[in-house]
């Protein structure tokens, strides 16, 4: 046990806890954003030494005024990732701060996670479709730096704040769309497997189906590595290629069903006279197509928006009490989907 000091140092503090020397040093300039937990563990440790506690900063002075918020989207920056940080960077400025962008494919190696505690200056983080496992999140979140989640990968504990759109209810709605249309043969073109949207998407399905009386097939799904054009149209080409091929085609993505276009034409199917295609996020390349996309548009700006409120209330102490939100989809109909062949 450590003997009570006069006044303990930093240094001290961090040994006690096991934090870092940045965390603490903020928690005894009095600086908000850190999570409750880790300032009462800081506070803790400092009464037991023998030190003296910060003194409570002026009411109207808050983090969000001026606040440095790191962005990783560890992907290029198309018209969805675009979207999503151009929201951030835009509501982010309204609040008066700043963006540090960390961008491209080639961040996704690079280990950043455990060096955002530590970067002076930065107040807290928002992590888009983080590639790293939930552990890694965790840790993150028990150093007591401040960040939120846009889209996880994989399941969250209920004190990671999480933002992403109703992946479930949006497959739901598509698919009761083309079942609707009188489709009972339906291909789907699932995601990444192990992927939380790829996941509730695939039940949003599922579950349109089963309510017509139709049983999930194995052999009418396929999965992809990585959510592309091309990978959409190696598995269309799998899937249309069946001796009794689908009538319809629902794919993860708009990027996958452009690719699954692609290949019914080159098979020589009309769509969606001989075959209905449908996409998932309703990005300017849904309507580019001949014919156009029926789709899932999910609130890409609204979810870059959310996340700043929310990551500013946690910079602010604010009580949260909705940790997980969830964004409304909608189904947008256009030209191809159509009735099942006769």
């Amino acid at each position: 046990m450590v003997r009570p000091r006069a006044r303990a140092t930093v240094r001290d503090v961090a040994a006690e806890t096991g934090l870092s020397i940045a965390t603490v040093s903020r928690v005894l300039n009095g600086h908000s954003n850190v999570a409750p937990h880790t300032r009462d563990l800081v506070l803790q440790a400092v009464a037991r030494l023998g030190g003296q506690a910060p003194r409570p900063r002026a009411a109207q002075e808050t983090v969000s005024s001026g606040a440095t918020i790191y962005v990783r989207c560890p992907y290029l920056l198309t018209d969805y990732f675009g979207l999503i940080v151009s929201s951030i960077g835009e509501t982010v400025d309204l609040h008066g701060g700043q963006v540090i962008l960390g961008t491209g494919e080639a961040a996704q190696r690079a280990p950043v996670l455990a060096t955002l505690p530590d970067r002076p200056g930065v107040a807290g983080a928002i992590l888009i479709l983080p590639p790293e496992p939930g552990e890694e999140l965790m840790r993150l979140r028990d150093r007591g730096f401040p960040f939120v989640v846009i889209d996880p990968r994989t399941p969250l504990p209920r004190d990671i704040v999480a933002v992403s759109a109703a992946h479930f209810a949006g497959a739901r709605g598509l698919m009761a769309h083309v079942v609707g249309l009188g489709h009972r043969r339906v291909g789907i073109i699932g995601g990444p497997v192990r992927w939380l949207p790829s996941e509730a998407r695939l039940a949003g399905y599922t579950a349109s189906l089963a309510d017509v009386g139709v049983l999930p097939s194995s052999d009418l799904q396929r999965h992809v590595p990585e959510p592309t054009t091309e990978h959409g149209y190696r598995a269309a080409r799998e899937l249309l290629d069946l001796p009794e091929r689908p009538t319809a085609l629902v794919a993860f993505n708009d990027k996958m069903a452009v690719g699954v276009l692609r290949a019914a034409a080159e098979r020589g199917l009309r769509v969606p006279g001989d075959l209905s295609v449908a996409g998932f996020d309703d990005i300017d390349l849904s309507r580019a197509t001949l014919p156009m996309l029926t789709t899932v548009r999910q609130p890409l700006q609204e979810m870059g928006r959310m996340a700043v409120t929310l990551l500013m209330r946690l910079l602010n102490r604010h009580t949260l009490e909705a940790l997980h939100v969830s964004l409304g989809t909608d189904v947008v109909v256009r030209d191809s989907t159509g009735p099942v062949p006769r």
